[in-house]
């Protein structure tokens, strides 16, 4: 029977990468996000677009009940919405640690109760896309970094908690991939590029990378498929790392 995926932030970047494999493995595919996807006639065609914020606790159960109504069921929940900003500590605002914090963790959060309580009877499986940053801090990305280490705090706890259920909950920790919004969020003046995206990623690779290359969001998309399939009877409470060597663990 075709199964049924939830992606927040699937419009773009990682999400979009994520998208685009569970379509090819036949999914009915739910996309949520605060602006629609620049389809262009591709894969993502196939998908449903839900308009939400993250931030909403409400939108979270709207979007389960949405998916469910469409489709007849929810099986898998990944939680990709997220922002990346580097600022020293000097700089963080409430304004600024609110936004990472309600973005990356608390709208997490919400996604993971509400694919809980869908899920509580047939279970299913949920992803949170973390990030290394969520492993090791790094400097002007304190906020980020709590964020994420917060979310894999999450993850390892929902895991124990939600198991008996029939549920999977796992988190996926890329490294550096290359993304429109990264790309964006390193020309900012506080980020380690130093005013050139382009040349640290090359450097980064050349100093950081096992294998020479950086992952690309297809690689996240495959596990993503590979943790929420119904072979995946043993893997929860993972934060699994794809970064070509760069944290070997």
């Amino acid at each position: 029977m075709k199964r049924t995926v939830v992606i927040t932030g699937g419009n773009r970047g990682i999400g979009k990468s994520i998208a685009e494999c569970f379509l090819d493995e036949g999914y009915d595919v739910i996309i949520a996000a605060r602006t629609s996807v620049n389809q262009g006639g591709g894969l993502l065609n196939k998908a449903v677009f839900f308009k939400m914020d993250v931030r909403d606790e409400k939108a979270h159960t709207l979007l389960a009940q949405r998916a469910i109504s469409l489709t007849g069921r929810l099986d898998v929940w990944i939680n990709n919405a997220g922002l990346s900003s580097w600022r020293p500590i000097q700089s963080v605002t409430e304004r600024f640690f609110n936004n990472l914090v309600d973005v990356n963790l608390k709208g997490a959060l919400w996604g993971c109760k509400a694919a809980a309580k869908f899920m509580a009877n047939t279970g299913g499986a949920i992803i949170n896309i973390s990030s290394i940053a969520g492993k090791r801090g790094s400097s002007n990305n304190a906020i980020y970094c709590a964020t994420k280490f917060g979310l894999n705090g999450l993850t390892q706890s929902l895991a124990k908690e939600l198991g008996r259920n029939g549920i999977t909950v796992n988190a996926i920790c890329p490294v550096l991939i290359k993304t429109e919004g990264l790309m964006e969020a390193l020309s900012h003046k506080f980020s380690p590029a130093n005013g050139d995206p382009e040349l640290f990623l090359t450097n980064f690779t050349n100093t950081n990378s096992a294998t020479g290359y950086l992952p690309k969001g297809i690689d996240v998309g495959k596990l993503a498929v590979y943790l929420a399939s119904p072979s995946n009877l043993s893997i929860t409470g993972q934060c699994i790392n794809v970064d070509c060597g760069v944290f070997p663990q």
